[in-house]
């Protein structure tokens, strides 16, 4: 298994973080009917992306790559968002 820092993914290097993290947080802003801007975005997809790959990796789900990163960032987003709505009415 090899290592990854704070601010990687495995499969991707850090542009792939950003650009992910963008489209993560643009993904989960359309399914939960919000409106945010780019940075609120970007801010949601990576808070996403490291909610969504913890709880991936805890129930035993492996992914690789930018589809496999996206897909899990846009879950965790998503989940991010629903948390955030229940704890700021």
């Amino acid at each position: 298994m090899e290592a990854h820092g704070l601010f990687s993914m495995p499969g991707v290097g850090f542009l792939g973080l950003i650009i992910i993290g963008i489209l993560a947080g643009y993904i989960a802003e359309k399914i939960t009917a919000s409106d945010h801007g780019l940075f609120t975005n970007f801010l949601v997809g990576i808070a996403g992306s490291f909610l969504g790959g913890t709880l991936a990796r805890v129930i035993g789900v492996e992914f690789y790559g930018w589809l496999g990163n996206l897909i899990v960032a846009s879950i965790g987003a998503v989940i991010v968002i629903w948390l955030w709505r229940k704890i700021n009415p």
